[in-house]
């Protein structure tokens, strides 16, 4: 059933700044600034005070409607993002061969070398926005710091998949470089 109008409110908060312009949203805040282009989306986005921003569909049926929630989880991330931060911890987890991993390009990649033993080297380039840096605390773990959580997780989920396990029992050879930890950089008292 179409509803006549379906709207949910995102709250902004003080340091930050977010501008709507031909459903391209732009939020800057303490961190920096980040932009999402939600063009292709039927949705419409309109700030209702300093505070609060709308967003709304017109007629929508129930897919349409769904995008209102995505839309303002979006805009929330962006939000997050750029107030504290994302930060994902990644373990190197193996059984015999222990494997390497360097950073390159001051952050920017990785190279991952002697997995399961192999001379083959893994060269994973991280997404915008994202650094990687070997933990100092923590044995065998890499730390991906960045303000926008897609770029962040995907990158992870890059550094994951190369070093996936083939032609072998995967019940057998679990090694490989796997998520523990999803934080915030900047941590609440």
């Amino acid at each position: 059933m179409k509803d006549i109008y379906k709207s949910d409110f995102v709250a902004i908060p003080e340091a930050v700044k977010v501008s709507v312009k031909a459903r391209k949203v732009t939020v800057t805040g303490p961190r920096g600034e980040l932009k999402k282009d939600l063009g292709h989306l039927n949705v419409e986005i309109q700030r209702v005070s300093k505070t609060k921003l709308q967003v709304g569909v017109w007629h929508g049926d129930r897919k349409q409607k769904a995008c209102i929630r995505t839309v303002c989880s979006l805009i929330n991330n962006m939000i997050t993002g750029v107030t504290k931060g994302y930060l994902y911890k990644m373990r190197y987890v193996y059984a015999h061969f222990p494997i390497n991993v360097n950073i390159t390009d001051s952050g920017k990649g990785i190279e991952i070398r002697n997995f399961l033993g192999e001379k083959i080297i893994r060269k994973v380039d991280l997404l915008e926005g994202v650094t990687a840096e070997i933990s100092t605390a923590q044995k065998d773990e890499l730390i991906l710091k960045g303000n926008d959580v897609q770029n962040v997780s995907q990158s992870a989920a890059q550094i994951q998949q190369s070093v996936l396990v083939k032609n072998k029992d995967i019940r057998k050879f679990l090694d490989g470089i796997y998520v523990s930890e999803k934080a915030n950089i900047v941590q609440e008292e």
